[in-house]
């Protein structure tokens, strides 16, 4: 099935970035995409600052959009870090992911917060002003079984290892990696999440805006089951495409066996939610 990455350009008004979302959302239907994108923080900009400004209920205004769009489409589309959710009181970094039916499918609150100091370089916390979601999500299509994380969530391998073990054959990860982290790690640990778990992993990130208070390391990127990166963005607004291939993904699991090596009487994983 062709998967399609939309690397959008976000800019401070809102309305704005859901109408230019929705129309490469309708562009990469057009060219044959089944499941379809969105990256971290598509209607907003980044910032602890922006969150509670920008904060809807869900479902609201962007999700019905979303909601709207798939179903025009009849297409799986994943709302990127949609919007800050906004929930009892509390801010959320929310993604959900809507079917060819319009019907929400999953929403995936970001599990781990992005609350780092790199000294002389870039200093974040999210935690100021967001709650962390406390439970996996994934959704079957008739392709394969998809899980979700949001990109601080990609660093943590145990939640990608039980993605896999839950039957998840592709991992996708909206992000917003920053040009510190962006050029060290962020097609490391895909490619780590990707050979490790012998699974397709996708992640999209905004298009660079170098005056942007937060500046996206951009870079889209999809990586198959062998770890090599098939599909891949420049800084630029623009929408990848790729053909997840499935059979191929069982031939590298034949090939190499790791997921019936394990040593399940020395070691495991386990969650406890």
């Amino acid at each position: 099935f062709r998967l399609a990455l939309i690397q959008l350009r976000v800019s401070a008004a809102k309305a704005d970035n859901l109408q230019r979302a929705c129309g490469l959302v309708r562009e990469a239907s057009a060219k044959g995409a089944k499941v379809v994108a969105l990256p971290e923080c598509f209607n907003s900009p980044y910032g602890t600052q922006y969150f509670k400004e920008y904060a809807e209920k869900i479902p609201g205004e962007s999700t019905q959009k979303l909601s709207e769009v798939a179903k025009e489409c009849s297409i799986y589309l994943i709302g990127g870090r949609s919007i800050p959710e906004e929930d009892g009181g509390k801010l959320y970094n929310t993604c959900t992911v809507f079917g060819p039916d319009g019907a929400m499918l999953a929403k995936h609150r970001k599990v781990h917060l992005f609350d780092i100091n790199v000294p002389g370089k870039i200093q974040f916390k999210e935690s100021e002003t967001l709650s962390p979601g406390n439970s996996f999500s994934m959704f079957d299509t008739p392709y394969c079984k998809v899980g979700l994380g949001i990109c601080y969530d990609m660093r943590f391998a145990e939640m990608a290892q039980i993605y896999g073990q839950k039957g998840c054959q592709l991992l996708i990860y909206p992000g917003a990696f920053n040009l510190t982290t962006g050029p060290a790690h962020w097609e490391l640990l895909q490619r780590g999440r990707a050979v490790d778990n012998q699974v397709y992993v996708a992640t999209i990130s905004p298009a660079r805006d170098e005056k942007a208070s937060y500046v996206a390391w951009g870079h889209s990127t999809v990586v198959n089951p062998w770890g090599e990166v098939i599909a891949k963005a420049g800084t630029e607004e623009t929408v990848i495409y790729t053909d997840i291939d499935l059979t191929k993904l069982a031939e590298i699991r034949q090939q190499i066996p790791i997921l019936s090596q394990k040593r399940h009487d020395l070691y495991g994983i386990e969650t406890k939610q």
